[in-house]
């Protein structure tokens, strides 16, 4: 039985090792799951155009779209909900983030950077101006402090605040027992240092900035981990389920009896049932009885 096509898409980056970790995330996904077409796009630097690539698809193939992406955002609201709706049939899966297994890999990271209680933590995350994105790092940023006692706060690169430099002033002052100092600064000892979790998929542009935000110590990215690709399969795995189940709650074809005479369907009911057929095509294929 053959699997909808996998379009991992991935942001795009111009950074040559931010780029060949990616691609090594592409095949971890296809290792883990033989047989299944695994393909390469991008919403933004890097070529193939996701829309390219839906366009492309072969005559009668459904795909998922999966986000190499770590929350919502525009690209995800946006560029791969066009993309998608561009092919009927298809779907596409959440982000890869926000994830418990993500919390426990930043942890690790911050163990390898040889952090201590003592450091005062900024998860930095790349941003976005879609609210739902502050919301996934903040859930990410609770379960990393379910397994660290750090002092923590989220911030951003770009498109939304506080600014990873303003984050790591604002904690160095508390470290430096001025304004904010005190309660607010809950467990955190004199003589900490300042350390820059790196809430960034591989390297490039916003990885390369948060070494001039002033803080002691940046981890490094997620990548290269076997975890993003177990993340990735599951998210595909759930978007395929959920087509499936949408088809089930569907209503059958009928073959229509009205006369011929009668008014056409108004637009948005036969947009309905062609999506609906569409659906219905896919899980026939895909999964058949």
């Amino acid at each position: 039985m053959n699997s909808p096509i996998m379009i991992a898409c991935a942001h795009g980056t111009s950074n040559t090792q931010g780029a060949a970790e990616v691609n090594a995330l592409r095949a971890a996904i296809a290792a883990l799951r033989p047989g299944l077409d695994v393909r390469e796009a991008y919403v933004d630097v890097q070529q193939p155009d996701l829309v390219d690539v839906v366009a492309g698809l072969p005559a009668g193939e459904s795909a998922v779209v999966v986000p190499l992406l770590l929350s919502v955002g525009y690209h995800v609201k946006v560029d791969i909900a066009r993309a998608v709706m561009s092919r009927p049939g298809s779907a596409a899966a959440a982000p890869l983030g926000p994830d418990p297994r993500l919390a426990a890999l930043l942890d690790q990271r911050l163990r390898e950077a040889g952090v201590t209680d003592n450091d005062v933590i900024v998860l930095a995350a790349a941003g976005s101006s879609n609210p739902k994105a502050a919301v996934s790092v903040e859930e990410l940023l609770g379960q990393l402090q379910e397994l660290r006692s750090n002092r923590m706060v989220a911030a951003y690169g770009a498109s939304a605040k506080p600014s990873v430099s303003d984050a790591v002033a604002m904690l160095r002052e508390e470290l430096e027992g001025g304004a904010g100092a005190g309660e607010s600064a809950g467990a955190v000892d004199v003589g900490g240092r300042v350390v820059i979790a790196s809430y960034l998929l591989a390297p490039g542009f916003f990885h390369d900035q948060l070494a001039k935000a002033g803080a002691d110590v940046v981890t490094e990215p997620l990548l290269p981990s076997p975890v993003l690709a177990e993340i990735a399969l599951e998210r595909y795995d759930a978007a395929v389920a959920k087509a499936r189940e949408a088809a089930a709650a569907a209503p059958s074809e009928v073959p229509s009896t009205a006369p011929a005479n009668a008014p056409e369907a108004a637009p948005s009911d036969a947009q309905e049932g062609g999506f609906f057929k569409a659906v219905r095509r896919f899980v026939t294929k895909y999964f058949p009885r």
